[in-house]
């Protein structure tokens, strides 16, 4: 909410969000999903809308979209049907769309999300399950041309209620839902390849005078990022409120209106005036037979739900004792957190773990374009590691050079270590002995270490470097800080 002079504005933002299902052929046919495929190519008599062509429900359609649906919160429907949504578009090749109108799968639902560090409840009207159109291609020349590839696609179309009341809250919300479809799997939710698509509906309360007023709401369609979701919601914001001080105009029946988005200007631009549900002449799709659910398969689905982001997220933070601003960058790809749970499970320290997939396990990944789980390594091998470091067997800088090789070889990350030489020593009179060519070979140090308050500090741990230096990395750091420690309090008389 914001001031500005007398008015007190509050945004209204609701979004209906369309989110592509991962599934491999389109919604009511066999034909496969392929981003990229030459333009027309993958069609078949059902999605290109040819007469007598009859459309066959996908199942695992409908099985993401209630996967979904109840990590919404939702009410699954027992009985929906399919309805028709007419309206001419030259993408639309049967003039009309497979959608719901009136029983949607799911409805009545809820997302929660924390934006600026408040914990916020956004309302789910509906989840709803419906087919894609085509798209139309503006890159030729005195013409337009329609690729049909798309037709067809699973859509799962989810409304929220009007409770986002600002730029960064409809931003937050969108991320936050792209991070939970990938985790469960529902959608691959690319935004370059149009998985997810977002349509925020916008309009303003102004207070003035002790009267409030609402201005007419503006559909901003088809926004594919979340910085031009971001961008338009605050643009319409700012123009709403400008266009209201210039004319008075408030929300009425029949002055809605879609606008679409410029990415280069950054600016809406008015399209339509936005229909209402009877100009669409919705009517039960007599080709599709209504589903009904049975409570006990809704059941198993919701039994069969994997630990969520945010709880995950709070749980890493507390037992794998990472900092909270880190915790996604472990929890955010499913199976590399998996991996990390099986690693621990399979008795390797959880801080140590942590700290290796945050680190060089990531380093890997990155180096690959892939992610840790991509890597392919065995949780009992990255168990193995992270307690050789924990156990005090190799130090961190040997590690991450184990790793590395682990990455070209099936050998035990003991075995590694062996052959490359990094297990570390224990042998205290060793130890000693390099403490002692350290000391005798860095006598300022010595002395600074012993008398020189303002460099005690940063003398021993050159000495303690100088030893680690001299036995190749391979004596135990704490040894050495404790041999260390003694060899000076010898030099003082114990009292340093």
């Amino acid at each position: 909410m914001t001031n500005a002079t007398e008015l007190t504005v509050e945004p209204i933002i609701g979004l209906e969000i369309h989110v592509q299902l991962a599934t491999r052929t389109k919604m009511f046919c066999g034909c496969p999903l392929e981003f990229g495929a030459p333009p027309n190519t993958r069609v078949c008599p059902v999605c290109l809308g040819l007469p007598g062509a009859l459309p066959v429900i996908n199942r695992q359609a409908v099985e993401l979209a209630v996967r979904a649906a109840l990590v919404l919160n939702c009410r699954i429907a027992t009985f929906t049907k399919w309805d028709r949504k007419n309206y001419y578009y030259p993408d639309l090749p049967k003039n009309y769309q497979i959608s719901q109108y009136d029983l949607p799968i799911s409805s009545d639902g809820y997302f929660e999300l924390t934006c600026d560090g408040q914990p916020r409840r956004v309302g789910i009207i509906r989840a709803h399950l419906e087919e894609d159109a085509g798209k139309n291609v503006h890159d030729f020349p005195g013409y337009t041309g329609v690729d049909l590839n798309r037709a067809g696609t699973p859509l799962l179309e989810i409304v929220t209620q009007p409770d986002l009341h600002s730029a960064d809250e409809a931003r937050e919300f969108a991320v936050q839902l792209q991070r939970l479809v990938r985790y469960l799997g529902v959608s691959e939710a690319n935004m370059q390849e149009g998985h997810m698509r977002f349509e925020p509906n916008i309009n303003l309360r102004i207070i003035s005078g002790g009267q409030e007023f609402r201005t007419p709401i503006v559909e901003v369609k088809n926004l594919n990022s979340f910085r031009s979701l971001y961008l338009a919601v605050q643009y319409e914001i700012d123009r709403q409120l400008e266009q209201w001080r210039e004319t008075g105009e408030t929300a009425a029946m029949g002055n809605k209106s879609n606008r679409g988005w410029d990415d280069v200007k950054e600016i809406t631009l008015p399209q339509r005036e936005k229909e209402e549900a009877h100009d669409y002449r919705y009517f039960p799709d007599p080709d599709l037979v209504p589903m009904t659910f049975d409570p006990a398969w809704v059941g198993q689905l919701q039994s069969e739900m994997p630990e969520l982001p945010i709880r995950r997220t709070e749980r890493f933070v507390a037992e794998y004792r990472i900092p909270a601003q880190d915790a996604p960058a472990l929890v955010d790809d499913r199976r590399t957190a998996d991996l990390l749970d099986s690693a621990a499970a399979a008795g390797g320290d959880k801080v140590t773990l942590a700290k290796h997939f945050l680190s060089f396990w990531a380093k890997h990944a990155n180096e690959r374009a892939t992610t840790v789980a991509g890597l392919g390594i065995a949780p009992q091998r990255l168990a193995e590691l992270a307690n050789l470091v924990q156990a005090g067997k190799v130090n961190a800088t040997a590690a991450a050079q184990i790793a590395e090789a682990m990455l070209s070889s099936s050998d035990s990350p003991t075995a590694l270590a062996e052959r490359l030489g990094l297990l570390q020593s224990r042998d205290t009179d060793q130890i000693a002995a390099w403490v002692d060519q350290a000391l005798a070979a860095n006598a300022q140090a010595v002395q600074d270490a012993i008398a020189n308050p303002k460099k005690i500090k940063a003398a021993r741990g050159f000495l303690t470097g100088q030893v680690m230096k001299l036995s190749g990395g391979k004596a135990d750091p704490k040894i050495v800080g404790e041999l260390i420690e003694k060899k000076l309090a010898e030099k003082t008389g114990g009292n340093h």
